[in-house]
């Protein structure tokens, strides 16, 4: 199954991958993990913000945002990390994150890469290079844990 990766300024978002992006988070963070939150906080359409798209067939089946760094004391930011229900199993998660990592290092390459992980993926992450930085804490009802992934030489 071949899978297209389209790694985006939000400007260069179109309105049907705009609508896909945000059905896709309000599935799954939303009504499948029983979270009611405001998932459209502002930070989607701002700054040099970024958004990576996973699609098979043209439909999105993976996603994450990337936040820029506020100053340049600050990480970058991973989050919204996401794979459909119905491509779960095909090993995009990890894909997923090798193309936001790589994002992250093209865009903003000497910038620690950091993200809030819902605890249970803490050895997921681990993988991926990120190393907890926080003790666990609940956000909207669900455990969390601060990851960051440090600069390779």
């Amino acid at each position: 199954m071949e899978i297209t990766w389209l790694d985006l300024h939000h400007s260069e978002l179109s309105a049907a991958q705009l609508y896909q992006l945000l059905a896709l988070r309000n599935a799954v963070f939303i009504v499948e993990q029983q979270c009611p939150y405001l998932d459209i906080d502002g930070a989607d359409m701002t700054g040099d913000n970024r958004h990576l798209l996973g699609l098979i067939d043209d439909k999105l089946v993976a996603y994450a945002r990337i936040l820029a760094p506020d100053d340049d004391s600050k990480p970058v930011k991973i989050g919204r990390v996401i794979v459909s229900g119905e491509a779960r199993g095909l090993n995009l998660g990890s894909r997923l994150m090798e193309q936001a990592i790589n994002s992250c290092e093209k865009h903003w390459h000497s910038v620690p890469i950091f993200l809030s992980a819902q605890a249970h993926l803490q050895d997921f992450y681990g993988r991926q290079g990120f190393v907890a930085v926080s003790g666990e804490y609940l956000e909207d009802g669900i455990p969390h844990i601060d990851m960051e992934r440090t600069l390779c030489p």
